[in-house]
């Protein structure tokens, strides 16, 4: 997830940490689906924005129950009414699963500027608070940017710095951080990626693993049986290696889920042997009422189909 591509995608289409969020048991269903073997369902979810039909909150909910799904991310900070947001979670059912940090490209914690740091660590810091509030597990953050101002050493010491000032709240309050993994020039081996993990020693921050992002460079498989207990949440979104090498890099990400170069056999046989049951948010070009069911169907195929 970029600002770029967020923006795109709207407009167009060692130590384990923490295994608790993966074990949720399955609310209840609320359109046609085959029912699935025991050993394996992903809940299903989406990013707030994708919700382009609806005026009110409540009426975005009735959409996405409607739609077949389970839950929904929103972002934090932002200025979405969130009594209003818990008044229709329990009203539809639609769990508020997520929150995404909403600063961490604008305010990076790795940024060379103590001042940038400090505005995007307080970002993190309500949308911590703002997580518990609405009784989410997991904050979604990008923890750095590597670019010609900031290099890989000090992007990662910064980044490491500022989490562990969050830490604490976030044990308080019982949720946990979970980092995605995205096209920031950062952790870019599923190794790295495990051991700036480990390196926290603490169960409060674990991994929110993109499906999509990693085909360009990788196979998403090989990466979930190496992060494993890591992985707090997913986020699914497709990429076509031939649509980037016939038309550009971003138009990898313009294909429908199902559609693209994930090995979606693959990636149900590792997320089954790493034990993972719990939450998969699409990250896709959102749309009306009929465009988020063809989402959620989509994702329900790709990844709670029997083998």
């Amino acid at each position: 997830m970029t600002v770029d591509r967020r923006s795109f995608l709207r407009a167009g289409l060692g130590a384990a940490a923490a295994a608790a969020v993966g074990g949720v048991a399955p609310s209840a269903r609320t359109s046609a689906r085959p029912v699935q073997s025991a050993a394996r369902r992903q809940r299903l979810s989406l990013k707030w924005g994708m919700i382009e039909a609806g005026s009110t909150i409540a009426e975005k909910l009735d959409i996405l129950k409607r739609s077949g799904y389970d839950g929904v991310e929103i972002d934090s900070p932002s200025d979405l009414n969130l009594d209003e947001v818990i008044e229709a979670s329990k009203r539809t059912g639609i769990v508020v699963e997520g929150v995404v940090d909403s600063v961490h490209w604008n305010q990076p914690l790795s940024s060379s500027d103590a001042a940038v740091r400090e505005k995007g660590l307080k970002g993190l810091l309500r949308a911590l608070n703002d997580c518990a509030k609405v009784k989410a597990t997991t904050v979604l953050l990008v923890p750095a940017v590597v670019n010609a101002g900031t290099n890989y050493a000090d992007a990662y010491k910064r980044s490491q710095d500022e989490i562990r000032k969050a830490l604490p709240v976030a044990r308080e309050l019982g949720v946990k951080i979970a980092i995605e993994n995205v096209w920031n020039k950062f952790l870019l081996s599923p190794l790295e990626a495990a051991r700036y993990i480990d390196e926290f020693e603490s169960d409060s921050i674990g991994w929110h693993f993109d499906i999509g992002n990693i085909v360009n460079d990788g196979w998403p498989e090989q990466w979930i049986r190496i992060l494993g207990k890591r992985i707090l949440k997913l986020d699914v979104k497709e990429f076509s290696r031939k649509r980037r090498d016939n038309e550009g890099l971003w138009k990898g990400f313009e294909c429908e889920i199902g559609e693209g170069d994930v090995d979606w056999k693959a990636v149900r046989a590792a997320l089954d042997e790493i034990g993972y049951n719990g939450w998969a948010a699409a990250e896709v070009g959102g749309g009306d009422e009929k465009r988020l069911k063809d989402i959620c169907d989509r994702m329900d195929r790709c990844l709670n189909s029997p083998d």
